[in-house]
């Protein structure tokens, strides 16, 4: 009896610890990112959708999961390479629907790092085409910028310093003078084999015969992925979804690492087996110079590539396309332009699920 007492006791505290809930605005760079509010609307400061925050979320994970359940859960793997001891969670949903021949999606977020609510983003598309979706949680304390944004293909950044806030919008202004890169690091530090190996465990706990997956990413989720598109070695990766980045890593020999490929370890070769890869560059029609959801670097160099993510996005393959069509390469990447959506990722989400049918 005293054992029933204390679970149910010790249950109902579960319960009502589950039942807190805590928001906070997307990370903008600005004061508001430390403020938490006890109710859902718009950040005062930067007027941002506030984002709600599971407290408890940890402590809830199931570590080392070999079997995925149907329906949403969660489990983690270990970090890539000198990164062992860290964790990347893999928020999934496995639908109804579900069989050994279901397509593969893995999901990279934005600069939130909310893994969950990108997964439960997907969660109607993955019913409705019977996909398997994995999306994967990268902490900012294991893997701050540089490791996230920039895929660890440099090793330090010295950013802070060099940034200000323009007061009443959305914008980072960045001083280039001041901003020190730091070195590029060989291809083991890189983020990208982590894609490889969550999509291996995946198919080995579900006894999956696809050989290949596909991958979305949005904001700084798709600056990562464009950049694995560049960078990249992978043999399994399918479609690559580009979304909504903030700003690019252009196909330009004469612009410096991250604003174009000026000495990193990419070469006319590498170059040209990236544009045989299948990427799809996404762009909100309505991520443009009045979008005012998630920040937006400007400096000199980086407003070459246009004032807006819109903008930036045709420029990057614009870009792209003329450097392949000026040595006549095979040119596999497309533009696709989402009508009438901002800075939404649900929203890109829906508008390109069709990709996914079985």
């Amino acid at each position: 009896m005293k054992n029933y007492v204390f679970f149910l006791i010790f249950s109902l505290f579960c319960c009502c610890q589950r039942q807190h809930k805590v928001f906070k605005c997307p990370p903008c760079n600005l004061p508001c990112d430390k403020l938490e509010f006890k109710s859902e609307g718009s950040c005062p400061n930067c007027k941002m959708v506030l984002q709600e925050v599971d407290v408890f979320k940890k402590k809830e994970l199931t570590l080392n999961e070999l079997y995925l359940e149907t329906g949403s859960g969660a489990f983690e793997v270990s970090g890539g390479f000198k990164k062992e001891q860290k964790t990347i969670t893999v928020h999934y949903h496995k639908p109804k629907s579900f069989t050994v021949d279901s397509k593969i999606l893995l999901v990279v977020p934005g600069a939130g790092r909310n893994g969950d609510s990108y997964r439960d983003a997907w969660v109607p598309e993955s019913e409705k085409y019977g996909f398997l979706v994995l999306s994967l949680e990268y902490s900012k304390e294991d893997y701050p910028f540089e490791q996230y944004h920039l895929c660890g293909l440099i090793d330090k950044i010295e950013i802070e310093s060099a940034i200000t806030a323009i007061e009443g919008t959305n914008m980072i202004k960045l001083q280039e003078d001041d901003f020190n890169l730091g070195t590029i690091l060989k291809k083991e530090n890189w983020i990208f084999d982590d894609f490889d190996r969550v999509f291996d465990i995946a198919v080995k706990v579900t006894n999956s015969n696809q050989k290949y997956y596909s991958i979305f990413g949005h904001s700084a989720g798709g600056q990562i992925l464009h950049r694995f598109a560049l960078f990249g070695e992978s043999h399994k990766v399918n479609h690559i979804f580009a979304a909504n980045s903030g700003f690019f890593t252009t196909a330009d020999f004469n612009t410096s690492f991250p604003f174009g490929i000026k000495n990193t370890p990419m070469t006319k070769f590498n170059l040209e087996n990236a544009f045989k890869k299948r990427l799809i560059v996404i762009a909100g029609e309505l991520d443009n110079q009045d979008e005012n959801r998630g920040t937006l670097l400007r400096s000199p160099t980086v407003d070459q590539q246009g004032t807006h993510r819109l903008a930036r996005a045709i420029f990057f393959y614009e870009t792209a396309k003329a450097e392949a069509d000026k040595d006549m390469l095979e040119f596999n990447w497309q533009l696709e332009v989402i009508p009438e959506v901002g800075h939404d990722h649900k929203a890109i989400g829906n508008a390109i699920a069709h990709y996914l049918k079985n």
